[in-house]
């Protein structure tokens, strides 16, 4: 601060303008540096501020097909390439990094139709569950096929990524699974299911 003098006569202080460039220049200095850690870990930024806050809504959706050799998720509560698993794909609802068009698929969705586990891969981590108790009928499509309609519920046993959090919650799948008519030779099982995933 310098002194100078004010209508009254008496001394008043103004800051010094070296100060002033001195300041300025620290907050350009920060605010680069800031940019550079956005620049040098986009990734690992983005993930942390997409982090559900307690529940996030999927959907399974498209025909099963076998898994031959299944990738690894992180998972060891899960063997994907054990034979026992089918897949489809997911799609973003609500809640969820990463691709938010609802008409394409971001990640795949693992199920063992004569088990009890399941998988989810999806932007940001994945996680496996155990399907606990359902409530559902199946009822006769028309043309030789039917549906399964009804509710399952599962935990959450194990989670890599932004989904570690949510290790012991639950999920409440409100499925239209339909089983297709085998007339043309093709058969196979197509997936309709919201999929409603909290931490609790």
């Amino acid at each position: 601060m310098e002194p100078v003098p004010s209508s009254s006569g008496m001394p008043t202080e103004r800051p010094v303008a070296s100060q002033r460039m001195i300041s300025r220049r620290a907050a350009i200095g920060g605010g680069l540096a800031g940019l550079g850690g956005l620049l040098l870990f986009p990734g690992q930024l983005v993930a942390k501020a997409a982090v559900p806050s307690d529940s996030f809504v999927v959907l399974l959706k498209g025909l099963y097909q076998p898994v031959v050799r299944g990738p690894d998720l992180g998972l060891s509560t899960v063997d994907l390439s054990d034979g026992t698993y089918s897949t489809t794909e997911i799609f973003p609802v609500n809640g969820t990094p990463g691709n938010q068009d609802l008409s394409k698929a971001f990640g795949r969705f693992y199920v063992q139709f004569d088990g009890d586990l399941c998988a989810y891969h999806i932007p940001g981590g994945s996680f496996a569950m155990r399907f606990t108790g359902s409530d559902y009928v199946f009822v006769d499509d028309g043309v030789g096929g039917q549906f399964l309609e009804g509710t399952f519920e599962l935990t959450v046993l194990e989670a890599t990524g932004i989904y570690r959090p949510f290790v012991g919650g639950h999920n409440h799948m409100v499925d239209k699974l339909h089983f297709l008519a085998p007339g043309d030779g093709s058969g196979g099982v197509e997936e309709y299911c919201f999929c409603f995933i909290s931490d609790s």
